[in-house]
């Protein structure tokens, strides 16, 4: 495993940088200095007449020269020719991909700049709503090396035959090839030269669409090819190279299907929350379920979320986007009942199996939550805490309802804090409060940012007892 590189001495002067986008609009652009750095990770600067600068893989304080590659009517775009200081925080990218790969972008950033910069990034998106974060925000944070059991890979043959293996370049369609990955669980990194080989080896590798790897428990490494056009010699290869190589393929059979052809016997592909102690919880799924990408901040989340709620025994949780039971399951022994909602039938029913294998009395149940509706409602008065593990898009429509009603409590685990920003107005107008904040760094050494954010109403006393101030309609 790749160890980070040493930090640079700001004194470091006219440091000429390796381009991953085409020529510049421009031949001169000028110098210009970072101001600070926008969320998705680029440096922000202003030029001569006050337009502003987004500059890829500049930090602040930086005086960069400059080339735009995109010109936009309120902004441009551009990467940098030369670099005349080095920023404090700048480190040598422990990755040899990083100056052209588009899978990390953050990697010339120290770990833990990277970390201050996600929490302020998630602080100022809350606050473009209004919404004024907590003192303390709890920091996830782990590994920042061989974190990813999943990943997609890009397959390309060009017009020469040469076959090209790896992640887009930012902001283009053009493939770098890689052999080795720095954030890659180091059973899938050590496989890209001989993934390579193999597509190399093909008849027709033209027809492979892209490769998706994952590592599950035990080291069980799964490999799915997109197969764009049947070529049943380079099925044969592909199940060939499985049985040499100890692990297990199948084969996705045109442009769109989801369905899997297993090439050699199908392997039971297992992952396991809490195994520190407490009863580990099995999960059993199949590629293309959703699965978080780093098992170390899956168990920190999981953690935090006990922590936080600290049930008693006695709450009825609803899980909504539940998945595969990821969160429900591993929370059903402390609560008295849980009923977990998902929108994909084939999940569901892997729900409803991993509570049998586990032992847990969890009601799963199928419902569309981009458009919810009188079920869902039903369910949201029966319960007084709430579990969301929205995609990118949010919760909308479930948190609208949320705000009018009773519940007591809604945990919300958000991959875009644009869209948790947004949810959370809609609890806030609605009488919940933000107690509690936390940024996951599921991704270290990307811009991406994911949090946990805790939602309760305030209690009042009703004959000695306390209850949930409840948001009514508005």
């Amino acid at each position: 495993m790749a160890m980070l590189g040493k930090r640079r001495s700001p004194s470091v002067r006219r440091e000429r940088q390796p381009s991953r986008h085409a020529p510049a609009a421009k031949a001169d652009d000028g110098s210009l200095t970072i101001e600070r750095l926008a969320h998705d990770g680029r440096g922000v600067a202003r030029n001569a007449e006050g337009k502003t600068v987004f500059v890829d893989a500049a930090l602040p304080g930086e005086r960069v020269d400059i080339a735009i590659h995109r010109q936009r009517k309120r902004y441009d775009e551009a990467h940098v020719r030369e670099r005349f200081n080095a920023a404090e925080q700048r480190v040598e990218p422990p990755c040899v991909y990083a100056a052209r790969c588009g899978g990390c972008d953050l990697q010339h950033l120290s770990v833990a700049g990277q970390r201050e910069h996600k929490r302020q990034a998630l602080v100022d998106l809350l606050k473009r709503q209004a919404i004024d974060s907590p003192e303390a925000i709890a920091m996830l944070a782990g590994n920042d090396a061989g974190y990813r059991r999943r990943a997609r890979l890009g397959v390309k043959c060009d017009a020469q035959g040469q076959v090209h293996l790896g992640f887009r370049a930012r902001g283009s369609e053009q493939l770098v090839d890689i052999d080795s990955c720095h954030v890659l669980a180091p059973p899938l990194a050590a496989l890209l030269p001989r993934l390579r080989a193999q597509l190399e080896s093909l008849e027709a590798p033209r027809h492979v669409g892209h490769l998706e790897l994952l590592l599950t428990d035990a080291d069980v490494v799964t490999v799915v090819v997109r197969q764009l056009r049947d070529v049943p010699g380079d099925e044969q290869r592909w199940r060939a190279f499985a049985a040499r190589d100890g692990f297990a393929c199948a084969l996705r059979r045109g442009r769109e299907s989801t369905s899997l052809v297993w090439l050699g016997d199908r392997p039971e592909l297992v992952t396991t929350v809490d195994d520190d102690g407490r009863r580990p919880v099995s999960l059993s799924l199949a590629p293309g379920d959703f699965l978080q990408v780093n098992a170390e901040i899956n168990q920190r989340l999981v953690d935090t979320l006990r922590d936080w709620l600290a049930p008693r025994g006695e709450e009825r949780l609803l899980d909504l986007f539940a998945g595969i039971g990821n969160f429900s399951l591993a929370l059903a022994d402390d609560v008295a009942s849980v009923t977990a909602v998902e929108g994909s039938n084939e999940m569901v029913e892997r729900l409803r199996d991993n509570a049998s294998r586990n032992g847990l009395n969890v009601s799963a149940l199928q419902a569309d939550l981009s458009a919810p509706g009188t079920t869902i409602d039903a369910l949201i008065a029966e319960h007084d805490t709430v579990l969301l593990d929205p995609p990118r898009d949010g919760a909308d429509a479930v948190c609208r309802r949320l705000a009018k009603s009773d519940v007591a409590r809604v945990a919300y685990i958000s991959c875009d804090p644009a869209s948790l920003a947004r949810d959370a107005a809609h609890l806030l107008a609605g009488g919940y409060s933000l107690s509690r904040l936390a940024m996951a760094d599921m991704f270290p050494h990307t811009a991406h940012l994911e949090s946990l954010a805790l939602f309760e109403r305030p209690r009042r006393r009703v004959g000695g007892l306390e209850s949930p101030i409840s948001g009514g309609k508005h």
